[in-house]
């Protein structure tokens, strides 16, 4: 039996690492024009499912960097801190450069015989009857504008910039976010040299980046501001996760605003989950055709609704407190995080997601 993806990106290739280790045959079609080997951009990744990832899909502890400690900031409250999250200076997640991930896994995929690699392949449904079950984890393809256009939507009005900051040596294992009356800026240590910066700007394309972080900057001697990159920002969730056997994944079913750094966890949660109903099938002796997308929907939409809309919901919280001058939402914030219970349970809902 082969399983078939659609889609080189992160999600496709973790995905099929996962199914190859499982003893799956599994094809993957993709136009290598579209691989993106941005050099700009990272993803966070929570330390469970970084456990989950280097005992499932690949060990990447060589690619990571530990982040420790996370500390909130908000411009009503500058110097003082809203939250603060740490474990005993154990690992809360890393750091991970995108384009590094992703050409380990086309690295390791391209050795294993079980894998094939297809590039360049024209999407036509006939050219696929083969397989019993499709999982599409590419948004522009032919089988998302034709099975998968039905989405809550939402757009921010923003643009999310991305760059890598060097800088002098220091100690860099906390990670923070200021809530900015432009929009939340996140410094995400990369190694003791390096930082990178995600900055989600409302209603403005053409900005002066450097001169914005310069103006947050409070930690970091900069010795580089490396190339910067942008794009708009919108969050939306699939309302049907699958067309008969096409099973939708990834950015495919979910999009989240990148200032909780969720949007990858969502997906590696979602693998998780598959590779739970795929073992139970293997188990029992049954096939893995369509009947698995239906099961898929009812183990996870519920969950990936409420946790993107949570997310939501903090940026839209922080939104209305920028356009005031009044701090009262700060600090009550400030004050429920210092309660060790609901920050606990703050850090194991960023860890694990929503377990229900």
């Amino acid at each position: 039996m082969k399983l078939c993806i659609l889609g080189g990106g992160l999600t496709g290739l973790s995905l099929a690492k996962s199914l190859v280790k499982k003893g799956l045959s599994t094809d993957i079609f993709f136009n290598k024009k579209k691989l993106d080997f941005n050099k700009n951009r990272t993803i966070g990744i929570s330390n469970d499912n970084l456990i989950y990832f280097n005992k499932q899909i690949l060990n990447i502890r060589k690619l990571f960097w530990d982040i420790k400690k996370i500390e909130i900031y908000s411009d009503n409250l500058r110097n003082e801190k809203i939250l603060n999250f740490e474990n005993n200076n154990k690992t809360l997640f890393a750091i991970i450069r995108n384009y590094q991930l992703q050409i380990k896994l086309l690295s390791s995929l391209k050795k294993d015989k079980l894998c094939k690699l297809k590039y360049n392949f024209d999407y036509n449904l006939s050219n696929l009857r083969k397989y019993k079950l499709i999982i599409n984890c590419e948004n522009d393809n032919y089988f998302s504008k034709k099975f998968f256009t039905r989405n809550l939507k939402k757009k921010y009005d923003s643009f999310a910039y991305t760059t890598i900051l060097k800088h002098k040596k220091i100690q860099n294992n906390t990670a923070s976010q200021i809530f900015t009356k432009n929009g939340p800026l996140a410094f995400l240590p990369l190694s003791e040299q390096e930082t990178s910066v995600v900055y989600s700007i409302k209603g403005k394309k053409n900005i002066n980046l450097k001169e914005l972080i310069k103006k947050y900057n409070t930690k970091y001697s900069i010795t580089n501001f490396g190339v910067h990159n942008s794009f708009e920002l919108k969050a939306s969730n699939l309302r049907t996760y699958y067309y008969k056997n096409i099973l939708a994944f990834g950015d495919v079913l979910h999009r989240l605003h990148p200032l909780a750094g969720q949007g990858f966890n969502m997906t590696l949660r979602d693998i998780r989950d598959l590779s739970n109903l795929i073992d139970l099938k293997l188990k029992n002796g049954l096939e893995l055709d369509d009947s698995i997308c239906e099961e898929f929907q009812n183990m996870t939409k519920h969950k990936n609704y409420l946790f993107s809309s949570g997310v939501d919901f903090v940026y839209e919280f922080f939104n209305f407190e920028s356009k005031t001058n009044n701090n009262i939402l700060s600090k009550s914030v400030r004050f429920i995080g210092r309660n060790k219970f609901l920050n606990k349970s703050f850090k194991n809902i960023a860890n694990r997601g929503f377990e229900i």
